[in-house]
């Protein structure tokens, strides 16, 4: 029967591949990897060729966004999306679905771990304690909607977890250093008193990967590391648990200090 599933792979690997989302992708007569919009470190086309057990067809940004000729192979017969992480957190995929529907073309989703499920437990937080998310942008030109999120998070003593450009086509990813110092600009311009240099914030790179790091400081220390290949998140915590900030300190290698300004 003519559809479009939707399948999340997950963070790192062909391996995050569900057992249904395997089910479905050899179930189907096009199948399609999406991973513009994310990056997944140990992703190897040939392995997920070999796990699908047929070959699979990369799709860029334009195809994705444009949708036409997808939608219209859905209208066909079985297609399956291969997508990094999960299905709907890029507002892409959102549309391709709506776009779908108002189509008539069956629609199928099968989940995955994101980097909004994951970030929480990977550092140590408790995932109701954060407020709206934000992607931090490269300064073409400096867009201050990340700072005004922040702020709003931190009156309501609300984690801010910040996604960071990815220009996959262009070969171009934000690091975790360059985000932080882009956030001390946008204070330097707004004065606003959100964030300062002795603000606790967490790097997280390559969430979910055997190279997985996660480390607490001060920004104007963060600011300076390298923190490795892609992907990297940025969180910056609000008011703390005791429990948060024992975790802090023990997964992240935070000061105990600094967190304890935190509680």
């Amino acid at each position: 029967m003519p559809s479009l599933t939707f399948v999340g792979l997950g963070l790192n690997d062909e391996r995050g591949i569900s057992l249904h989302g395997l089910e479905r992708a050899r179930a189907a007569d096009l199948v399609l990897l999406e991973h513009y919009t994310n990056v997944m470190p140990g992703l190897s086309l040939e392995s997920l060729g070999k796990l699908v057990g047929k070959e699979i067809r990369v799709v860029g940004r334009r195809e994705v966004e444009d949708g036409r000729e997808i939608l219209d192979a859905a209208s066909r017969s079985e297609v399956a999306l291969l997508v990094a992480g999960d299905p709907f957190v890029a507002t892409t995929h959102v549309d391709l679905r709506l776009r779908a529907i108002k189509r008539g073309i069956r629609i199928e989703v099968v989940n995955a771990p994101s980097i909004i499920s994951v970030a929480p437990g990977a550092v140590g937080l408790q995932n109701y304690k954060f407020g709206r998310s934000a992607t931090i942008t490269f300064p073409e030109p400096l867009s201050f909607v990340p700072y005004d999120v922040l702020r709003v998070n931190r009156d309501l003593r609300l984690h801010t977890l910040f996604f960071l450009d990815l220009r996959l086509e262009e070969g171009r990813f934000m690091r975790a250093g360059e985000a932080v110092r882009l956030l001390l600009e946008m204070e330097a311009q707004q004065k606003g008193g959100v964030v300062s240099e002795g603000t606790l914030m967490v790097v997280l790179a390559r969430a979910g990967s055997p190279s997985q790091i996660v480390r607490a400081g001060r920004a104007i220390q963060l600011a300076d590391l390298d923190f490795g290949p892609p992907p990297h998140s940025l969180i910056v915590p609000g008011r703390l648990h005791f429990m948060e900030a024992e975790a802090l300190v023990l997964i992240a290698g935070a000061d105990e200090d600094l967190v304890r300004g935190c509680l």
